[in-house]
């Protein structure tokens, strides 16, 4: 179970990893944050993310429904 959830379906890119982002910065180390986006690009965005960021993506998976739920670890 994460810490923080973000529910951003229906927001094109690149809205999701921007609000992503907004939330992670208020966050403490070793918090985490799942994340739910109906937009395909944040795949690639959050990849990016996390490799600009240094903080982890712990989980990546596409739902029954077509959504995307991504769980992110501060660092």
């Amino acid at each position: 179970m994460a810490d923080f959830e973000l529910d951003l379906r229906g927001l094109s890119c690149p809205l999701p990893v921007m609000r992503t982002k907004k939330k992670m910065q208020t966050m403490t180390s070793g918090q985490t944050l799942r994340v739910l986006s109906s937009e395909p690009g944040s795949v690639r965005d959050f990849q990016s993310y996390v490799m600009s960021s240094g903080d982890t993506l712990l989980e990546s998976m596409q739902t029954p429904d077509g959504d995307f739920e991504f769980l992110l670890k501060r660092i």
